[in-house]
């Protein structure tokens, strides 16, 4: 069916294609193509060695780039091997000359080379769809003059400021290279600097020395090199209507069996830190993970353990039974969101089948209950949407990757219930996403138990839409800026301004430092 679809695409005199981003990723590139990708890659990496080797300092970066030149020369040789062109039309052989990419934030994990290292925010993992995106976005460039790829996003920048680095390397390489910014490391150096500072621990007991690439600089030129490519419209600048919010965190106190298992979870984190395990063993991935699911509900550790009645889960129960009592003439709908304890129907435990069973056991009906998981295709989840949106569903629990993007059951809709943290603020549902428009009243709560992992997530999220706020504000123009906090100097069209501590400026963040000492009150003279 791929095939022919795609022979359909090459034969046809179509305007326009929609496709998938995953049967987008099935369209091969021609094998000389990607020959040439591949080569530029080990071209660069090789160059990157030269430069380095002669450093003492750089030794695991040779050696890292070492495997990496490795693998790619691997991958030349399997697609040597293995490319049948005769079996499938390849990406060029469509035609295409112009390619529009929806949610193009799904692509940000492209491969980068960096001296850096254990400098948080910069990855260096790679996923093929982004690799095999960049590659089609070069050859668009290279037949169209630099005209042929628009991207759309909400958040071209979510989790670090070295997003906004990999989105103008897909838009804008050659002004990189023109710029002699398409390394890493002279993006980097250019535009910022890393710091390192005190954050909450993973296990949520503590505090360590982290360090980041978070102090910007030259924004101004950073900020005009990437409007180039950049329509910049935040949701105040199109000033669009947007449903009243109330916002209502609700804190729950942790259980004396949270507490003890917290502790082992600081004892893990520290033989991972001291290198007692090897990372395949344990790792501050496994122990955040477990520190999410005890701050969720504490029998996601061990089923054994007792449902305490002030849980997070419990908590939830008693606020989503109320609402529905009370909104029971106009048959409001709510949504509640966790990414863990997803329903797989395999008899373990999860929070979904409990909250449902309890619920029901309140006097809820069942069938006024839904999973989005229960959905498996479009048809069937746009008819579950149309239910809620009627009011015959009025509770519908999903994760975000389910039900966040795209859903469409504001009609009825009255309260949110968030049990988890998202690690990305674009996860973070908003009230004024379009699932919520024309919404007449949205209660978002977010349940979190305190001094457990949960806390660690926040300042994540937080940090994060500082990242936001800077290259969002197209109107401003910022100097200097500091992501641990968010005081500078910012200058609009007509005025001039010191962000004060503690003043919002696209994050909720206040700041710790600033650029100019803080007794120099008429630094903005």
């Amino acid at each position: 069916n791929r095939k022919r679809f795609i022979g359909k695409i090459a034969t046809g005199e179509y305007d326009a294609v929609v496709i998938g981003h995953t049967q987008f990723e099935k369209i091969p590139m021609s094998k000389e193509y990607q020959e040439k990708h591949i080569q530029d890659q080990i071209d660069e990496i090789v160059n990157y060695v030269e430069e380095y080797k002669h450093d003492r300092n750089q030794n695991f970066t040779v050696k890292q780039l070492e495997k990496t030149k490795k693998k790619l020369e691997t991958r030349l040789e399997k697609l040597n091997d293995d490319f049948k062109k005769d079996d499938v039309i390849t990406f060029e052989e469509l035609g295409v000359d112009k390619l529009f990419v929806d949610e193009a934030h799904g692509f940000k994990n492209l491969y980068l080379y960096t001296k850096m290292r254990n400098v948080a925010g910069i990855g260096q993992s790679e996923a093929f769809k982004s690799s095999d995106m960049f590659m089609k976005c070069r050859y668009m460039d290279e037949m169209t003059g630099g005209k042929g790829v628009v991207f759309a996003t909400g958040t071209p920048v979510s989790n670090s400021m070295t997003e906004l680095y990999t989105m103008q390397r897909y838009l804008q390489y050659e002004s990189l290279k023109k710029n002699g910014l398409e390394h890493f490391d002279s993006w980097a150096s250019t535009f910022g600097e890393t710091q390192s500072s005190f954050e909450l621990s993973p296990e949520g007991t503590g505090y360590r020395v982290k360090t980041r690439f978070s102090k910007f600089y030259n924004l101004p030129e950073l900020m005009s090199m990437f409007k180039e490519v950049a329509d910049i419209q935040t949701a105040d600048m199109l000033n669009l209507p947007t449903p009243e919010a109330n916002y209502e965190v609700i804190k729950t106190e942790p259980s004396e069996e949270q507490k003890e298992i917290l502790k082992s979870l600081s004892k893990r984190a520290d033989d991972v830190r001291n290198r007692v395990v090897e990372p395949d063993e344990d790792n501050m991935l496994k122990i955040t993970n477990d520190g999410k699911k005890l701050a969720l509900d504490q029998r996601l550790i061990n089923p054994l353990l007792p449902d305490n009645p002030d849980s997070k889960v419990n908590v939830c129960v008693k606020n989503v039974f109320a609402i529905w009592d009370k909104t029971k003439e106009n048959r409001s709908t709510q949504l509640l969101f966790s990414d863990m304890s997803t329903p797989k129907g395999d008899g373990e435990f999860n929070i979904y089948d409990d909250i449902r069973e309890k619920l029901v056991s309140m006097g809820i009906p069942k069938e006024e209950i839904a999973f989005i998981h229960e959905a498996n295709s479009d048809k069937q989840k746009d008819e579950l949407f149309a239910k809620v949106r009627k009011g015959k569903v009025r509770i519908l629990m999903g994760s975000t990757q389910k039900m966040g993007a795209g859903t469409n059951v504001q009609n009825k809709l009255i309260a949110l219930h968030d049990l988890d943290v998202p690690w990305r603020p674009a996860d973070a549902e908003r009230p004024d996403d379009e699932a919520y428009k024309n919404a007449y009243f949205v209660n978002a709560n977010a349940t979190s138990a305190p001094g457990i992992v949960d806390a660690d997530l926040n300042p994540i999220l937080t940090r994060s839409e500082v990242y936001s706020g800077v290259y969002g504000r197209a109107s401003i123009t910022f100097y200097a800026f500091n992501s641990s906090g968010n005081k500078g100097i910012a200058c609009g069209l007509n005025n001039l301004q010191k962000i004060r501590d503690g003043e919002p400026l696209g994050g909720k963040a206040s700041a710790e430092s600033d650029f100019a000492t803080d007794d120099d009150e008429d630094f903005l003279d």
